[in-house]
């Protein structure tokens, strides 16, 4: 991840202030035109496959273009982020180094989501400049990017306090406040926090808080520190999907292209086809061309393709004549084909309701389907927030291997032989192998297997077994237990853990699991796919001045329910030895004299 994710200037045309589109009133009506953004902004908005606003952007964006403060009541996975993110992007100057907008997150791993948020929205302005700031990472580097100038600031408020009393953020500038997940931020601990940047940022800042709940700490800020705002609550519908059964890959994204190509292999049946969602019709085609070249029939659909392109491809779909189809959003509305047994979302969906209407490609006329989702380590959120969602576990896969890939391919090739036997007539080829065994004097098994060898072509049937890379080992869903050197004696608590864990280590607060918190350490337990990020997000971590010295708990200390009182910490007090026999024995006899 960038420190800085900065855009530069695409043409000269958009070095101006942004261009309005058509006025409300000539826009297409439930479209992203219609609230009168920029130019620039509607098109990437496009490009992402949005084609119309959900219900939290349709109430919210046009009451911050005017300027109004908002609280909306809105759950992770409605396009919130969309909602807060557009209207800033369209309000800030991007030719002015000054730091325009703030937004406030409670993790660090939705800090930088939401940074890569903007960073999509804001590609065809021109030259905007988003920094995520928080705990965990180079404070140098942030203040050096800072010192360049930034428009946009993503943060969580701990690092975002930092800066501001090290006078390296100056938010006297600042035109517009997004508090995101704002109950969150809450619950962790962060509320004198918030309150204390608020109080460094204008007087006459725009200011919006979303919050999936609104218990009275949230309300009572609301009515603190924003002027009139007008409440938005959206309730999410849930939708459920129970003809088709779900699962997920842990994969870095460097992984994603091997990893799919395994699964095809894996999954890929006689006389069906295979969807694979792709963010962006440019990777969608990248994709289609290296599985065209590994030997798939594959072909892309994208939004730019006419009707008549469409028509024929999905004919051809219909028709077995295309085992693949690599689709984006957009062009995907609509497509109902029995064939497709199987969805792979290549990339994470935006949303979550995008995910339900991708994976209802399959499981069509009452057949069952199956949707895989690829997951990234940054994408974890997401994936819970699409259970919640769709009210259905997402269940792991287990990463087919080499040997697995050898295993089908062999299991196929046989299974096409036995069906050419039975359906087709042989009698000129058997004579043909008869004729080569007379006279090359040859087995016939030895001329059949080598007729085997051509007809495999250029997929070979044995694939080398190397052994599997670590990074594609799947973890479970279980939790492991960390041991800190801190505890109460160094006024540690519960909410200093959940901080540090969530904001340094990069696990959401609603992840991590029991806090035991003793005189001088504390244990808590995390779940297991969050282990490494944590220690090395946390290696030099200080939780109240003191060095928390994060491992994982050895088995003895994850065991643990009482405080051992007796044990001191390093270097601060007397070991306490029990007395010796001989020590009660002298006590007891000087007792009697």
């Amino acid at each position: 991840m960038q420190e800085e994710l900065t855009l530069e200037e695409t043409s000269p045309e958009e070095t101006t202030a942004p261009q309005k589109t058509a006025t409300e009133e000539t826009a297409p009506e439930n479209s992203f035109e219609q609230f009168g953004l920029s130019k620039a902004i509607v098109k990437a908005v496009k490009e992402l496959g949005y084609e119309a606003p959900s219900p939290i952007q349709l109430r919210t964006i046009p009451l911050l273009l005017a300027g109004k403060d908002v609280v909306g009541q809105a759950q992770t996975g409605t396009g919130k982020t969309a909602a807060f993110a557009l209207p800033m992007l369209d309000k800030i100057n991007h030719k002015s180094k000054d730091v325009q907008a703030l937004v406030l997150t409670p993790t660090r791993e939705l800090a930088i989501q939401v940074a890569e948020a903007f960073h999509t929205y804001a590609k065809h302005i021109g030259s905007v400049r988003v920094l995520p700031v928080y705990g965990g990472q180079s404070i140098s580097q942030q203040i050096r990017h800072l010192r360049s100038g930034v428009q946009v600031i993503v943060g969580t408020p701990g690092r975002v306090m930092d800066h501001v009393r090290r006078e390296t953020l100056d938010l006297s500038k600042l035109k517009i406040v997004a508090l995101d997940e704002a109950d969150e931020m809450l619950r962790m601990g962060f509320q004198e926090d918030v309150e204390w940047i608020l109080s460094h940022t204008p007087e006459e800042r725009q200011t919006a808080l979303f919050s999936a709940t609104m218990p009275r700490p949230i309300r009572r800020l609301a009515e603190k520190y924003l002027k009139e705002p007008e409440n938005i609550e959206v309730e999410r519908k849930t939708m459920t999907v129970p003809t088709i059964k779900q699962f997920y890959v842990n994969v870095s994204e460097g992984q994603k292209t091997d990893v799919l190509t395994r699964l095809l292999e894996i999954e890929s049946t006689s006389g069906e086809a295979v969807l694979i969602f792709h963010r962006t019709k440019i990777g969608a085609a990248d994709l289609t061309t290296k599985l065209q070249a590994r030997g798939y029939a594959a072909e892309a659909m994208h939004g730019d393709m006419n009707q008549n392109q469409r028509e024929a491809l999905i004919k051809r779909l219909r028709d077995g004549k295309v085992e693949i189809v690599i689709a984006t959003d957009v062009a995907a509305r609509g497509l109902d084909v029995e064939r497709i047994s199987s969805v792979i979302n290549y990339d994470m969906p935006s949303d979550t309701e995008s995910y339900v209407h991708r994976i209802g490609r399959t499981g069509r006329a009452g057949r069952e389907g199956k949707a895989v989702l690829f997951v990234t380590p940054r994408q974890q959120r997401m994936k819970r927030d699409i259970e919640q969602y769709t009210k259905q576990k997402i269940e792991p896969m287990k990463l087919p291997t080499q040997a697995d890939v050898a295993s089908r391919r062999m299991a196929l090739f046989k299974e096409r032989i036995l069906n050419t036997l039975v359906e087709q007539e042989l009698d000129l080829y058997l004579s043909i192998v008869e004729d080569l065994a007379e006279e090359s004097g040859s087995d016939i098994a030895e001329i059949a297997a080598a007729a085997a060898f051509l007809s495999a072509g250029d997929k070979p049937l044995e694939v080398a077994v190397e052994p599997e890379p670590a990074q594609l080992v799947f973890q479970g869903e279980g939790m492991v237990r960390l041991f800190l050197d801190v505890g109460r004696n160094h006024r540690v608590g519960a909410g200093d853990i959940v901080g540090a864990v969530a904001n340094e280590g990069g696990v959401p607060g609603k992840a991590i699991g029991a806090i035991d918190v003793y005189d001088r350490f504390t244990l808590v337990d995390i779940p297991a796919e969050y282990v490494n990020q944590v220690l090395k997000g946390m290696s030099r971590t200080n939780i109240r001045n003191q060095r928390a010295n994060i491992r994982v708990a050895a088995p003895h200390e994850a065991a643990e329910e009482k405080p051992q009182r007796d044990r001191p910490a390093r270097g601060r007090e007397k070991v306490y030895k029990k007395p010796s026999r001989e020590v009660f024995k002298k006590k007891k006899k000087f007792q009697k004299r």
